[in-house]
């Protein structure tokens, strides 16, 4: 009874923190169905979500899709070291932390203020091997070492669109170069209909590694509805059959496209350069209502 009531008590006491960040108006939203977790909103579009109590715990439906990616990166509890491009409130840092302890990790996030404010008021477990450095995503993976990383996962978004210099073949080049043999890309990437940005990262991707599969809500590969994919690519067989078991086991199920239903899904979208670049398009108004 006296835990019910205290539990009350937080919940009453929480209250939503509004901060001005480099990349706009930040506010933490305090969870009321969980006693310390909060979202993270970057003006007024949702980041992140975090449970202090239950880090492994993730409520974003691609955020999931990650998480099941970085569940299969390695054997399970195996310790991996990765790298995350885009921290927001550093949402699967701390879950892989939380499912594979001993795991060394590097955070790249432009936003230095939004960094800071995570850090106060969402602050990191001390025993957590997490770095987080404050800087463009492509300049800090830059700073990576030779085949350091067992998982690269990009989830880059500024004012909700993908910056242009993150969608390049250039771009996945320094990714490899930054991948142990055997190691894992994993993209948050978002796109509405006619879906011409996600089947162009498709082709980039394609022209880079041997093997790659794409977990999306099937409305969205539809060219439905605008809405987030998780495109996986490796130089190795990908565990096909168990992301689509847990894809479509999810509370917001997903479809698993892969080997040749994917190429034909490009529908002969060419790879992006740098030159020819742009950042991904901007959701609808509609999205965040």
């Amino acid at each position: 009874m006296g835990k019910s009531r205290s539990t009350r008590r937080e919940r009453a006491a929480a209250e939503t923190v509004v901060e001005d960040v480099d990349g706009g108006r930040a506010e933490l939203i305090p969870d009321r169905d969980r006693p310390r977790a909060w979202s993270l909103l970057i003006d007024g579009a949702p980041q992140s979500h975090v449970d202090l109590d239950d880090p492994a715990h993730l409520s974003f439906e691609y955020q999931r899709r990650l998480g099941h990616v970085i569940d299969l990166a390695a054997p399970p509890g195996r310790p991996v070291r990765a790298v995350h491009l885009g921290g927001g409130a550093l949402t699967l840092a701390r879950y892989l932390a939380a499912t594979r302890p001993r795991s060394t990790q590097q955070v790249v996030e432009r936003d230095a203020a939004l960094v800071q404010l995570v850090r106060r008021e969402l602050p990191l477990d001390p025993g957590a091997r997490i770095r987080v450095r404050s800087t463009d995503a492509r300049a800090g993976l830059a700073k990576v070492a030779d085949g350091w990383a067992d998982l690269v996962v990009a989830d880059v978004f500024s004012g909700a669109r993908t910056p242009a210099h993150l969608t390049s073949g250039e771009f996945l080049d320094d990714v490899r170069r930054a991948l142990a043999p055997g190691g894992l890309y994993a993209a948050n990437l978002a796109d509405g209909p006619p879906l011409a940005h996600l089947r162009g990262q498709i082709a980039t991707a394609a022209d880079r590694f041997a093997e790659l599969a794409l977990v999306a809500d099937p409305a969205v590969l539809r060219g439905k509805r605008f809405g987030n994919a998780v495109l996986v690519a490796c130089d190795h067989p990908l565990p096909v059959a168990e992301l689509t078991r847990r894809a479509a086991s999810d509370p917001q199920p997903a479809r698993v496209e892969h080997g040749r239903a994917l190429a034909d899904f490009t529908g002969g979208a060419a790879p992006v350069t740098d030159a020819a670049a742009v950042d991904s398009p901007a959701p609808p108004p509609s999205v965040f209502r």
